[in-house]
């Protein structure tokens, strides 16, 4: 009985992330039946090029729901910093790093005059980013002079169109992505079981040892799996070693660090926030500073794998970083969000974009399937917010 109510508890301790992973496996578990290409390396190693700029988006997109406010700009913003790296390594002929340098520092730039808006007029993020969304797509087009610039080539183009491998084994399979993936699943392994030794000591509530392994094991079996997929095609993207990197520094940030914590705080509970001493101005403005710049991020990362600039590009984006969030298990209202779940709420939008495209999907029932879908994941916020107030 006890391993029962063990299972049971962690269940319905998170059911909003706990049920957003088990969508995951359904959705693709159902694209694996109906298309036996979906699960090949090659397509797995196509989604992780294809779509890690959303991931990315999401990141940041996820801190600024928390705090309560919205990004509509950062679409623009990608193509803004695509653009200005272009016009430095293409049409000026400096040097990769000098675009990537140069897009980084437009977008904090952007990040900072959104943030002002903002933060010290009392202007809501809403409307900041509305025009800001105009503003920083007119900029594009006046950096392009109109006109798509390509290609970057060399180093530039690697950034998301690389790999790095060179272990070949016997059978044609990359030693190093398995090494690396081994040494990350042992890393979360010992950070997940200190975890629970800290709980422990604190007297907190945790999972029964057999449940604790159990879910360690099949994590880490699935993790492997995908990592054999990876190096069985090309190796280890270069944009994946980018997103761990972000992944493991953002985690880090919104739940160890003094500025996550504000950052919820402030989200949860505004007034609160401000009589305990935290300074909401200063944060909001840090949350835009940072959130153009990851859409820099993004925008060299999505340069690089169309290996060019143009005046359109990013359109949309902003739509499926925000889908991602809430998808992901982000409350309207603020307050609640999570790094991994805004993850794994991309990985559902990059999954059946790239499933109904195998399947010949029509371009124009795809929006309608992941409107549906964010519409049913709000819808499912909204009943969780309801059925918690009314357990108090």
């Amino acid at each position: 009985m006890n391993a029962i109510a063990s299972i049971r508890d962690v269940i319905t301790r998170n059911m909003r992330q706990s049920g957003i992973l088990v969508a995951f496996v359904v959705i693709v578990a159902i694209f694996a039946l109906l298309n036996p290409m979906f699960l090949s390396p090659t397509n797995l190693t196509n989604i992780v090029l294809q779509y890690t700029y959303i991931l990315i988006l999401a990141i940041g997109m996820v801190m600024v729901i928390v705090a309560g406010q919205i990004d509509l700009s950062v679409g623009s913003v990608v193509a803004l910093t695509g653009a200005v790296s272009a016009v430095v390594v293409i049409k000026m002929g400096m040097p990769w790093w000098m675009g990537v340098l140069a897009a980084l520092v437009v977008g904090l730039l952007v990040g900072a005059w959104q943030g002002f808006w903002v933060a010290y007029v009392g202007i809501p993020g809403f409307i900041v980013t509305l025009a800001g969304m105009l503003l920083f797509r007119g900029l594009t087009y006046v950096v392009l002079d109109n006109v798509s610039l390509s290609p970057f080539g060399g180093t530039y183009y690697g950034i998301a169109n690389g790999f790095v491998n060179g272990l070949l084994g016997g059978y044609g399979v990359d030693t190093f992505t398995l090494v690396i993936f081994a040494i990350a699943v042992v890393g979360f392994g010992v950070s997940q079981w200190r975890t629970r030794q800290g709980k422990i000591a604190y007297q907190q509530t945790v999972e029964s040892l057999p449940l604790f392994v159990v879910k360690l094991v099949v994590l880490a079996a699935v993790v492997m799996w995908f990592a054999y997929q990876l190096a069985s095609s090309r190796g280890l993207p270069v944009v994946l070693i980018i997103l761990a990197a972000l992944t493991i520094v953002y985690a880090l940030v919104t739940q160890k660090s003094v500025f996550g914590r504000h950052v919820y705080a402030i989200g949860g509970n505004q007034h609160a926030a401000e009589l305990s001493g935290v300074k909401v101005k200063k944060i909001n403005f840090w949350v835009f500073v940072n959130m153009g710049l990851l859409a820099s991020v993004a925008g060299i990362v999505y340069s690089s794998r169309v290996n060019g600039a143009q005046p359109a590009a990013g359109n949309m984006f902003e739509l499926d970083a925000i889908a991602a969030c809430f998808i992901g298990g982000a409350s309207t209202s603020g307050g609640v969000g999570r790094v991994g779940g805004a993850l794994i709420g991309g990985l559902i939008m990059a999954v059946m974009s790239n499933g109904m495209q195998l399947m010949g999907v029509p371009t124009s029932v795809q929006p309608i399937v992941k409107g549906l879908v964010l519409l049913l994941a709000v819808a499912f916020d909204i009943y969780n917010r309801r059925r918690a107030a009314a357990l108090r």
